[in-house]
């Protein structure tokens, strides 16, 4: 069984936001949103991920942050997508601009 860590980058009243940890490698993001019927996530995974580890990761989701934040729940839905991230953006820069330039 492969061991899991969850770093939280942003908590709302409502959500949350995961990165999903193995060892020192980030293998997935999971986006938790909280109505008071159930719990919605949304798990994107690394491609080279089998399925036997996205459950692995559903089940740390659903033990570790789940019922860890003391939510009572109904229902708990997770959509689960997987392939490779092709970047990351921001308002910030420039979509698209070369940072070495800068």
């Amino acid at each position: 069984m492969v061991d899991f860590s969850f770093e939280r980058e942003v908590r709302t009243p409502y959500s949350e936001a995961y990165l999903v940890m193995e060892n020192d490698r980030q293998v997935g993001r999971v986006d938790i949103h909280f109505t008071p019927e159930m719990v919605h996530a949304a798990v994107s995974v690394d491609e080279s991920l089998t399925q036997e580890t996205i459950q692995q990761i559903i089940d740390a989701v659903d033990e570790d942050i789940i019922d860890a934040v003391g939510i009572t729940r109904g229902s708990f839905v997770i959509h689960v997508f997987q392939g490779r991230e092709t970047g990351v953006f921001s308002d910030e820069n420039e979509f698209g601009e070369d940072d070495s330039d800068h």
